[in-house]
């Protein structure tokens, strides 16, 4: 019976997310309903004490990150960045090759700092333009799009900016860079194997006489984007660079900095001083120092363009950092309350049962993703009820801190991408496609990501690399 209860709690939040139900809503009032269920006088103590404790904590920690990394994406919206390189990287790679072409952007745009939404809304026109020319199905769009933007560049390659990769950083201690061979290995693995799907997929619709779509039947098409008046790419490219070498360079210059464990202030007017602890915080400073300094290049370079947009575009930015990141908290704060339930300690007594760490951290974080529908979500509740599990299994094993940061990160990518995923739901809405239309292929990308976390754990106890 408890593990029932958790289960349908776990179960319910998905339903809802997969039908458009806000998370924010639903999250709290489901994981109330499991405590109710279980203990009906512990629901005040378990909402104020419990889940609302969780997400004050994870938006104190992460919440700088979503807002920063949305006025950068923002802003390279607004600055015709984007655009910018989305042409250069046409214009190098061949209309013909469309494909390869779209997720070369998109996965530039994501690697650099940019939110996997706003590079849907960036690329999408020019996926369209491209798909149409080359007479290449449009049901393939989204899952090109995917492929450059939640696959490998979302938590598989060595620094990237993404909340995915920067979660397990609290937890483990390690930094944005942590398994970079593994995480390098990875990548190529998905890249080759999403690569050869889409191209398999385009000749076999090719073969059946499937072209992009008669103008017609379908819905969402983009005006046709005009090339003019566009930024020089190297300038473009020069704030998604800053981003990425700032992060490099402070992940190693912050402990040099602060060599000691904790940094204490005491100012005036507090009663006692506060510590913060460098380890759990340093790769978090990292990136918002990172997404600082590319915002300034921005608007080092663009200043007239962005001035005259600013004032709305920042707060789309603001609006879409809260929302991403209140919808994260909840699930946080969610995953924490069915943590301490009965049903749940059951459940994390049988996967004690898989005995190795890695596979184990890996079932449990891609299942927890697939659950919640979210990538961040799942990570946030596998590692928060399991971090001190997967250490200390992983150091009986000699696993390094920064393998497990590199499975889990990956993992947390895995099955995330469910028909209830936000992101799903987005490309999806943007392209003007129906789940029966092109979830199939987005779903086999899910498939090749999974399956590549296996594959880089086989490659680590085969070689010990990391």
């Amino acid at each position: 019976m408890a593990v029932a209860i958790a289960a349908l709690s776990l179960i319910l939040l998905m339903v809802a997310a997969y039908r458009g139900m806000s998370v924010i809503l639903m999250a709290p009032l489901l994981a109330m309903l499991a405590v109710f269920m279980t203990d009906p006088a512990a629901v005040p103590a378990a909402f104020s004490g419990l889940f609302m404790e969780r997400v004050a904590s994870f938006l104190k920690l992460y919440f700088p990150v979503f807002l920063l990394g949305a006025l950068f994406g923002k802003l390279v919206e607004i600055s015709g960045f984007s655009r910018a390189i989305v042409t250069a990287v046409i214009g190098l790679v061949g209309a013909s090759r469309a494909i390869p072409a779209i997720m070369i952007v998109t996965a530039l745009l994501t690697y650099g700092g940019v939110s996997v939404f706003v590079a849907v809304f960036a690329v999408y026109p020019f996926a369209a333009e491209m798909f149409r020319h080359a007479d290449i199905p449009k049901r393939l769009v989204p899952a090109t799009i995917g492929l450059g933007a939640i696959t490998f560049t979302m938590d598989a390659m060595p620094g990237t900016p993404q909340i995915q990769n920067i979660i397990p950083t609290s937890f483990f201690g390690t930094t944005t860079w942590a398994a970079p061979v593994l995480g390098g290995i990875g990548s190529l693995c998905i890249v080759g194997m999403g690569l050869a799907y889409l191209g398999w997929r385009r000749r076999s619709l090719a073969a059946a006489g499937e072209g992009y779509g008669a103008p017609e039947t379908l819905v969402n098409e983009p005006v046709p984007v005009a090339d003019d008046a566009l930024v020089h790419p190297l300038i473009a490219l020069l704030p998604l660079l800053v981003v990425g070498l700032g992060n490099l360079a402070l992940t190693l210059s912050i402990p040099r900095w602060l060599p000691q464990e904790e940094v204490k202030l005491s100012l005036p007017g507090m009663a006692e001083p506060v510590a913060v602890k460098v380890a759990q915080v340093s790769a978090l400073w990292a990136v918002e120092g990172a997404l600082l300094a590319g915002i300034a290049t921005i608007l080092l370079f663009a200043f007239r363009t962005v001035a005259r947009r600013f004032a709305e575009g920042s707060k789309a930015a603001v609006g879409g950092a809260l929302l991403a990141g209140m919808n994260t908290a909840v699930e946080y704060g969610f995953g924490a309350v069915i943590a301490a339930l009965p049903g749940f300690l059951i459940v994390k007594d049988a996967l004690r049962a898989v005995p190795d760490p890695l596979v184990n951290e890996a079932i449990t974080v891609t299942s927890l993703a697939g659950i919640t529908g979210s990538a961040s979500g799942g990570l946030s509740i596998a590692l928060a009820a399991m971090a001190d599990q997967f250490m200390a299994a992983g150091d009986a094993a000699g696993i390094p801190r920064e393998v497990l940061h590199r499975v889990a990160s990956m993992a947390s990518g895995g099955m995330d991408s469910l028909p209830h995923n936000g992101a799903v739901i987005t490309l999806l809405a943007v392209t003007g496609l129906t789940h029966r239309q092109a979830y199939k292929d987005i779903f086999a990308l899910t498939l090749i990501k999974t399956l590549t976390v296996f594959i880089i754990i086989a490659v680590f106890y085969l070689t010990g690399l990391a």
